[in-house]
């Protein structure tokens, strides 16, 4: 193989020769890529599918992608870089968020004053209405002494039915004492209650108004209705069965206008004991149940009557007096609030023993009897009403 020499001059011309042939093809081929790129665009923009002889679909978005059209559509103003910016630094400079801390309840004592005032306004107003219920029930029985003899010597003419359910219910009805009487209105509220637990859509409801807690927002109202709140069968018939024990005894003491403004009164003042103990000790939570006002039931019977005989239904053959027993239950909620037992509200129970012991001791004679100028008031409220005849007699 020879080797031509070529002198420097001609192998320069011929360098810069070639180089114009390839800028000249490159030329070429840049215009027909630019080309197919705005038909590619037009394509797009017109919704139109292009094809091309012998070109593949996917061709045009890399082909697309490689002559700059990327770079166009992701071309962002001054203001939007800017605004972008300041996110970034703003997400840069933000701190990081810690996880929420939990709700810590309100354990001031401020927050028991309405309770307070809501707890002494009941009462009073239970044992004004009783007073004045006891007075229409006295006026009410002499007025129509009359109608009920007419109505007994009626019923005598009258010839008996037999194996009617209605007269069966009657002589059940007629053969409870006036106790029993009272208190099944009471147990048929509290079964009531009772199954409204059972409707999830009352559940929110439920608790809300009919649990006490001191860390609630409605604080006065569920104090009376949590009275007759009770979420377990077992708790509800157990307070149900020993209120039906003691009910013909209470009712015999007191009588049914002042034993029903005692029970409902018991159930407020043991809600509010028990706020005070929960919003002292730190230990908040819901409550629910008859036992505080059924405590004060129970307390003002052994008190009443210390020497009468007691037992428990599962064991009939060991009995004790009500006094003892009185002695062994405050003790053991004395036990269970100081050592902290949260299977019971112990506070609620000790509230309502306190108060029935009180007010069979004292209470009776502060309240029930000094309510004769309020039924005076009352009376003569009436009589000058239409039809009274202005005498002011019963």
């Amino acid at each position: 193989m020879k080797v031509i020499p070529i002198s420097s001059q001609t192998f320069i011309m011929k360098v810069i020769s070639l180089q114009c042939e390839i800028g000249s093809v490159k030329g070429q081929i840049m215009a027909w890529m630019s080309r197919a790129g705005s038909w590619a665009v037009w394509s797009g923009a017109t919704g139109a599918v292009l094809h091309q002889p012998g070109a593949h679909r996917g061709f045009l978005l890399p082909h697309q992608q490689r002559c700059g059209f990327r770079k166009a559509l992701k071309k962002v103003e001054p203001k939007k870089e800017a605004e972008q910016a300041e996110l970034v630094q703003k997400k840069d400079m933000a701190p990081q968020v810690e996880p929420p801390t939990p709700h810590q309840p309100d354990r001031s004592f401020g927050r028991l004053v309405k309770p307070l005032v809501f707890t002494v306004g009941f009462t009073g107003c239970s044992f004004g209405g009783a007073a004045i219920w006891q007075y229409e029930s006295l006026k009410s029985r002499v007025q129509s002494y009359f109608d009920e003899v007419r109505t007994d010597w009626l019923d005598k003419l009258r010839p008996q039915k037999h194996g009617d359910f209605r007269k069966e219910i009657n002589q059940w009805w007629n053969s409870l004492s006036e106790g029993q009487k009272y208190v099944t209105g009471i147990i048929a509220t509290n079964v009531l209650v009772f199954c409204c637990w059972r409707v999830p859509s009352l559940q929110r409801s439920m608790l809300k108004y009919f649990t006490s807690n001191p860390a609630s927002k409605t604080l006065c109202w569920p104090m009376l209705l949590s009275t007759f709140s009770h979420y377990s069968l077992f708790h509800m018939a157990a307070n149900m069965y020993v209120l039906w024990s003691f009910s013909s005894s209470i009712v015999n003491i007191m009588g049914k206008e002042q034993f029903l403004a005692m029970y409902l009164s018991a159930g407020v003042i043991s809600s509010f004991v028990s706020y005070v103990c929960k919003t002292a000790t730190g230990r908040l939570g819901p409550s629910l149940g008859a036992s505080g006002a059924i405590m004060t039931v129970l307390a003002a019977v052994c008190t009443k009557m210390p020497e009468a005989k007691l037992a428990i239904i599962f064991l009939p053959m060991y009995t004790f007096t009500a006094g003892n027993a009185l002695k062994v239950i405050i003790a053991m909620d004395t036990a269970g609030l100081i050592m902290g037992w949260r299977f019971f509200d112990h506070a609620a129970h000790l509230g309502g023993a306190l108060f029935g012991i009180w007010y069979v001791l004292y209470g009776h004679e502060l309240i029930w009897k000094n309510r004769e100028p309020l039924v005076k008031m009352w009376h003569n409220l009436r009589t000058r009403g239409p039809g009274s005849g202005g005498n002011g007699s019963l």
